[in-house]
């Protein structure tokens, strides 16, 4: 079964305050926000003489906030690639029951053969001998009598007895809903990953910033002394 977990995304907008905020109100459809890009670097710090050690604290804040998402983020995914095969595999094999309950090929064998037709309606009400597996290397064989009814884990140790339609019903919901969280996760991946982009670039272009303000500012001065010195 999928879990249903959310991330909490309200944390991600507590910030100190500042002459403006690090995160844009503008979000994604899960709520994750937008980072703004800073085009005008004097206006976004308040002068031309503002201090930088705070923005660029805030940046790093945001910064380690994002990538804890990207992470949590990533793990999901792959906890959801590796879920929604074994959630088809035991649809098919619901699905495999029913037919053969019904008296039908699962395996889209010619209808035109009359003789294998004729076989398999004799060998549906024979036991169905199955391989399962045991643990990753180790498998045994086992028959299945006609039922009705199959059992299904639904994790935490739980397994739940449910008859063949509604357990068709349960799998399909559960894999139409684990494959749109798979989609919605990859798409809040992206998304980070752009907003992670911005704030690299408005990191670096605040430090440059900073670095050409001192670089001029000594200039200035010495030629201050020099002109002094005349």
């Amino acid at each position: 079964m999928i879990s249903s977990s959310k991330l909490n995304y309200s944390n991600i907008h507590k910030q100190p305050m500042a002459s403006q905020p690090v995160f844009s109100e503008e979000k994604n459809p899960r709520g994750i926000p937008k980072a703004p890009f800073i085009e005008n670097i004097v206006s976004y710090l308040g002068g031309p003489d503002a201090e930088v050690e705070g923005p660029l604290k805030r940046f790093q804040d945001a910064l380690a906030k994002y990538r804890y998402m990207d992470g949590t983020l990533t793990q999901r995914r792959a906890s959801l690639e590796e879920k929604i095969p074994d959630i088809k595999k035991t649809l098919d094999m619901v699905e495999f029951l029913k037919d053969r309950r019904e008296g039908k090929s699962s395996s889209g064998e010619d209808e035109d053969d009359l003789d294998d037709l004729d076989d398999e309606e004799s060998s549906s009400s024979k036991p169905l001998t199955m391989t399962f597996e045991l643990n990753d290397t180790l498998y045994a064989e086992a028959e299945l009598q006609d039922s009705d009814t199959v059992y299904l884990w639904l994790g935490a140790n739980v397994m739940l007895s449910y008859k063949i339609p509604a357990a068709i019903a349960l799998l399909q919901s559960k894999l139409a809903a684990a494959e749109t969280s798979l989609k919605n996760t990859i798409e809040d991946l992206e998304f980070l990953r752009e907003q992670i982009t911005v704030m690299e670039v408005n990191t670096a272009r605040v430090y440059n910033w900073d670095v050409k303000r001192r670089r001029e500012k000594r200039e200035k001065e010495g030629q201050r002394s020099v002109a002094d010195l005349d």
